[in-house]
């Protein structure tokens, strides 16, 4: 073991380099699901994949640097931290090529070997940098208790530092792209810096050449890496009208001349859908919510909606009940372009928030409330618990109707049905389901919910809208379900054939192309 310590400089100097891995091991993780998302969905699935694939990552990466600190001297810590730069810089470009050859393998498959290819090169690399790292910083064999564990405390300050800036500043200005790139540049430099304190070392090859080779290589791919993320234009079939990056999600709209359709998007979910020449949805279930406050037993002033959507039912209440409608939308990036591209205009408050934060500060009551959470790809679980039920049920005027969106399959083996209908009626006793388009197995399905029984013959609707209602009333066994709540929730374990099956729905209908960022 060398026995000369390093200066003092050269101690913070590595103090400072575990803390920019550290910060750089978190980027990597939580933009991982935002490079994949659009692809894979944003499920649990897909965050198993991902968190699996950098713990087994970084397990490989402290094995095999403490075994390398050892016995390679000559293998210097900047040559592994340029590497572990190029490999992230490599990221935004490897994306498109290795989700659109993982799309055999399935949504959880698939999940998990796109991110086991992306991310556990740069992962593993920068797994290595605190075994080398306490190496350097180690003088005699009783030190290095102390040593490792500042080194490891430093790299955890780091990630910490690393989460709160990318989740509190950095990821809502800029996009996942441009901030993997940045780290990629990030590390390359810092690379070269370990690399010139590296030389004052004995016993240690000159690295500075080979990372600044690196760095070459990084700055002459540069340019196709940046333009990786444009490749597709839309074709003759689809026109991409917006695309805008959030904390939530890839929000696009999407055009389908062909067939008269324009599409509202999150990652590889549609959440809304109209016609190109008459604006008006072209999503069968909100016909069905369209209906509900004809049968009210009392006329219906105010609604709340929450999951804005394309911002069509609040239309809908507004124009042909006159009903004043508060909006509540987790994501300011939908309710854009509900705004710009589908003619979504206010007729109450319109709120940009965390459903569960905000409607606790909601005043009621309100005479409807269109709870629109769930798409294809995966349900907020946390908002369909006998607690999130409560608390809206707080609101409702004694009149009042609760309708829920579901996605789901409507054969009887379908355990997620009767967990919604069974926590439902925890909550509110009448409860009545109406299936989207019948006769389809996988479908929309509307939970009305309400204190009071509902009646499908009331007069306000015409016959025809009574006879079409009575087609798409469903049954579902409540008895057969679990109890959701905030302890126990297993709703999205209960969905994932759902998920699997509506991304192969999805890729269908648009293309794998179009799915990829």
């Amino acid at each position: 073991m060398n026995n000369k310590a390093p200066n003092s400089f050269g101690r913070r100097g590595l103090f400072l380099t575990v803390f920019i891995t550290g910060a750089a091991v978190m980027v990597i993780e939580l933009l991982g699901t935002r490079m994949i998302a659009p692809f894979y969905g944003t499920s649990l699935t897909v965050w198993s994949a991902l968190i699996s694939v950098t713990m087994i990552a970084l397990a490989l990466g402290y094995f095999i640097g403490g075994r390398l600190a050892d016995r390679a001297e000559h293998i210097g810590l900047s040559l592994i931290i340029a590497l572990a730069g190029l490999f992230t810089l490599l990221i935004p470009w490897l994306t498109r090529p290795v989700l659109l050859a993982t799309d055999l393998l399935g949504l959880r498959a698939g999940a998990f070997v796109s991110a086991l290819v992306l991310f556990s090169p740069s992962l593993t690399l920068l797994g290595m940098v605190s075994p080398f790292a306490i190496k350097l910083a180690t003088l005699r064999l009783d030190g290095i208790g102390s040593s490792a564990g500042s080194m490891y405390a430093v790299s955890t300050v780091g990630s910490v530092v690393g989460t709160l800036a990318l989740g509190f500043f950095l990821f809502p200005l800029v996009g996942s792209r441009a901030i993997l790139i940045s780290s990629g540049l990030i590390l390359m430099v810092l690379a070269l810096a370990v690399a010139f304190y590296e030389q004052k070392r004995p016993k240690t090859l000159k690295s500075l050449l080979p990372c600044i080779g690196l760095l070459v290589i990084g700055l002459c791919l540069l340019p196709k890496i940046v333009g990786a993320g444009h490749a597709y234009t839309g074709g003759t079939k689809f026109t991409i009208l917006s695309a805008r990056e959030s904390l939530y999600g890839w929000v696009r709209v999407i055009e389908e001349p062909a067939r008269d359709l324009r599409f509202l998007t999150a990652d590889a979910s549609m959440i809304g859908a109209a016609s190109i020449a008459t604006g008006k949805s072209a999503l069968g279930y909100q016909k069905i919510v369209g209906l509900m406050p004809a049968l009210a037993t009392q006329q219906m002033t105010r609604a709340l909606i929450i999951g804005l959507g394309a911002g069509h039912m609040a239309k809908v209440l507004h124009q042909q009940y006159g009903i004043k409608t508060d909006t509540l939308e987790i994501d300011p990036a939908v309710a854009t372009a509900a705004s710009d591209y589908f003619g979504f205009k206010p007729t109450g408050t319109a709120i940009v928030g965390d459903a569960r934060y905000e409607i606790r500060h909601l005043t009621g009551p309100y005479d409807l409330i269109i709870h629109d959470c769930f798409t294809g790809g995966s349900e907020p679980a946390h908002l369909l618990t006998v607690e999130t039920i409560t608390e809206l049920k707080g609101l409702l005027s004694a009149q009042g109707i609760l309708a829920l969106n579901f996605v789901g399959f409507a054969n009887d083996r379908n355990l997620a049905l009767a967990s919604v209908a069974k926590t439902l009626t925890q909550v509110l006793p009448q409860l009545s389901v109406f299936i989207a388009e019948p006769g389809e197995d996988f479908n929309d399905f509307i939970f009305l919910s309400s204190q009071q029984p509902l009646d499908i013959q009331a007069k306000a609707l015409l016959p025809e809208q009574t006879d079409w209602l009575k087609q798409r009333v469903f049954n579902v066994d409540k008895t057969r379900g679990s109890l959701l709540t905030d302890d126990f929730n297993p709703l999205e374990h209960l969905q994932t054939a759902k998920a699997e099956h509506y991304r192969h729905v999805l890729v269908d209908w648009f293309g794998a192309e179009l799915l990829v960022r």
